[in-house]
């Protein structure tokens, strides 16, 4: 039986799911509450053509079956069935291309002696090319949950990836790169085929069979955009970790914004990895009379922004229209209409000498070339920086210049933010080197960047310092990262908690601690109440040879707020000490938003730091993320919804529109006084006679305000 879970900076793909003929054949994912063993020996009995796909008892108890609609629908009959759910998609998210940044730096910097022997890290990815010399000798094995077979092995023909096999190299390369740990025993859970995507069924798989497989260490690098502690990828991670492995997370390619995190990065157990620039130089684009720099990222696949010339800018829509001749010329598009590639292939035909793709939505994005190999850059921008473009550069006919400044130590602008809705919680954990990482590619090497390429990092440290502490569990773990991290400075100021959580790793540190603090973070809630008092825990344990005495600094003061911290306390070695903090708000004289900092934990000439934070009265997250709407492939008068509430609502209503004329198609939902957390639920759709492309347009009325949400959906009618 094989199990799992995908993980890896990945976009999850909503569509609708079309309600299938009686003799189509489906797949589905039954949830159980028994064991596996005796529902499948009654399905065999009493329906002998099912398809076992898989079957899970570790993550949770279920099975995938496929066969057709008519025969599934007994099995939904079936007293031991739960729940059941349609297989979902899901897709590797590019990244980008550019100079090389070594894990052999990281190496090169360490006092300690470990290598990760011993240890085994389950990479659940696109699988990895094992064949590869600098993985070879430490690939041990894995499972292909595409395929459902004991190979591995990276896609190599049409829809080729090369993310797993990148992402094994910043843990554990060894040969002519070294990985951080060099020394693990590598495992491979294909769970993405052709062209970086997979299913739920291959998601789920490749998690538990990692888990049963004994890994002690599993790196995920996969996520949505749901920004809640309870969706179904978040309970997986959080259910792996119960059962004693470490699970680090890439937090998400969706900053700068705040609230951008998405589950599984969202759980609260897991080590979720943000990505840091290092000090370094990068491209930004100089208008001459303007104080303000545009800052660009070039496209995975791209050759480096190099122009050393001033250049004239011109606008080409997104790329569908005819345009006129761009000889010597930047050429900016709009995102949208075409693929990145042929915008960039017939600009490059046409003369441009770069191109600037800037987004059709708020904020930025990241994008690749589709294998398409050109001599000119190609970047992207964030939505503000192209229409500041087009207003300063483009209507007066300026010329811009290309200029490289230094960024200095910093969290990556595509990091994503917290904190995370509903708990309020900060995410994420840590951070790690995200941008320019070079490793193993098949056939060679390659640069590229995403907090895909943090979390291995940190996922090859869990290694080291399991090596060192192997009867630490996956708490203590994480616990050693976080208390050692140091904080990222802009200017005299760190980085927001919620952009960088403890801060940077230190490798070095964490390895061997000198004092654990339980805490990553304090998370306080949100403010709801005219006086608000809480008080949470904190635990430090002495891990030094001799007792330590520690002192707790209150944080700066702002108005209506006030703390109460320990006296100062000493603690014996091998012990741990129990205190709390307590924070008393009066909601009168606090400003709405994020309330965040650090609290400081002085111990002799040491100062650990402590990620705080609490909300008031803020609705700068969206309240309503991740809708699906699929039919049911038992009856296609049903379809099946779900979606998360930030916060609790007096009413939501969902209401359908046909793309294109915006003609209304019927009100789908209208629900009063709901709780925040995961929405499920099933809705009769017979009058409605849906087929298409269709936006949902979702209402939702608090106390405060209505706010209005899109989400564009597609269903296929009846056959």
């Amino acid at each position: 039986m094989r199990y799992g879970i995908i993980f890896f900076t990945c976009l999850f793909i909503l569509t609708g799911f079309s309600a299938p003929e009686p003799n189509d054949e489906v797949t589905i994912i039954v949830e159980l509450d028994e064991s596996p063993e005796s529902f499948l020996k009654e399905v065999e009995r009493r329906l002998p053509r099912l398809e076992v796909v898989t079957s899970y008892d570790t993550i949770f108890n279920g099975v995938a079956i496929r066969g057709t609609a008519e025969e599934l629908e007994k099995v939904a009959r079936m007293d031991a069935v739960k729940n059941q759910h349609p297989v979902h998609t899901y897709e590797a998210l590019e990244v980008e291309e550019g100079p090389t940044f070594s894990t052999e730096l990281i190496r090169n910097q360490m006092r300690h002696p470990q290598t990760g022997k011993g240890v085994k890290v389950g990479i659940i990815d696109t699988g990895i090319d094992y064949n590869h010399p600098d993985l070879k000798d430490n690939f041990k094995g894995g499972y292909d949950t595409v395929d459902f077979d004991d190979d591995p092995m990276e896609t190599e023909e049409e829809g080729a990836t090369i993310h797993g096999t990148h992402v094994a190299g910043v843990v554990g390369a060894n040969g002519e790169m070294k990985g951080i740990a060099p020394d693990v025993d590598l495992y491979a859970y294909r769970a993405l085929g052709p062209g970086g995507v997979g299913s739920s069924v291959q998601v789920i798989a490749a998690i538990e069979e990692a888990v049963k497989d004994g890994m002690d260490v599993i790196n995920l690098s996969l996520g949505n955009d749901v920004n809640g502690p309870d969706w179904p990828t978040s309970h997986a991670v959080n259910k792996a970790i119960e059962l004693g492995t470490v699970v680090v997370v890439a937090a998400g390619n969706s900053g700068p914004d705040g609230w951008t995190i998405g589950s599984p990065a969202t759980s609260s157990n897991a080590i979720t990895v943000g990505a840091s620039a290092l000090s370094m130089k990068a491209p930004v684009l100089k208008v001459p009379g303007e104080k303000e720099k545009v800052l660009i990222q070039t496209m995975s696949g791209s050759v480096p922004w190099e122009l050393a010339k001033k250049y004239p800018v011109t606008y080409a829509g997104t790329g569908e229209e005819e345009y006129g001749d761009v000889r010597g010329k930047i050429v900016l598009f709009e995102r949208g209409g075409i693929p990145f590639s042929h915008k960039a292939l017939k600009a490059y035909q046409k003369g441009a000498v770069a191109v600037l793709i800037y987004n059709n939505d708020e904020g930025n994005f990241q994008g690749g070339l589709d294998g398409v190999k050109l001599p000119i850059p190609v970047a992207s921008l964030s939505n503000e920086a192209g229409e500041w473009l087009k207003e300063k550069v483009i209507q007066p006919n300026q010329w811009v210049e290309t200029i490289n400044v230094s960024l200095g130590d910093q969290v990556a602008p595509f990091s994503s933010r917290g904190p995370v809705t509903t708990n309020w919680e900060i995410k994420p954990d840590i951070l790690a080197p995200g941008v320019d990482i070079y490793s193993t590619v098949p056939g060679g090497y390659q640069s590229l960047q995403g907090t895909s390429m943090a979390a291995p990092h940190v996922a090859g440290m869990a290694a080291l310092i399991k090596e060192a502490h192997p009867d630490w569990d996956p708490a203590e773990v994480k616990q050693a990262l976080t208390s050692t991290a140091d904080l990222i400075l802009t200017g005299n100021q760190p980085f927001p908690p919620t952009e960088q959580g403890a801060g940077y790793v230190d490798l070095n540190e964490a390895l061997e601690p000198e004092l654990l603090i339980e805490q990553s973070s304090l998370s306080f809630g949100k403010i709801e109440e005219r006086i608000y008092r809480k008080q949470l825990p904190l635990t430090i344990k002495n891990l030094k040879n001799e007792p330590v005495t520690i002192s707790i600094e209150k944080p700066i003061m702002e108005s209506g707020v006030s703390w109460t911290v320990p006296m100062s306390a000493e603690i014996d070695p091998g012990q741990k000490e129990e205190l709390s903090v307590e924070l008393r708000v009066s909601a009168a004289f606090l400003e709405d938003g994020i309330h965040e900092g650090f609290l400081k934990v002085q111990e002799s000439e040491k100062v650990y730091t402590i990620p705080y934070v609490f909300v008031k009265e803020t609705s700068s997250y969206e309240i309503v993320s991740g809708f699906e709407l699929e039919t049911s492939w038992q009856n296609d008068r049903v379809a099946d919804y779900r979606f998360h509430l930030a916060e609790g609502v007096e009413e939501l209503r969902v209401d359908l529109y046909r793309a294109g004329t915006m003609l209304t198609a019927g009100t789908l939902l209208n629900e009063k006084d709901l709780q925040p957390g995961l929405i499920e639920g099933e809705v009769n759709i017979d009058n409605l006679n849906l087929e298409g492309s269709y936006l949902a347009i979702i209402t939702v009325k608090t106390n405060k305000k209505e706010s209005i949400y899109p989400f564009p959906i597609y269903i296929e009618g009846r056959r």
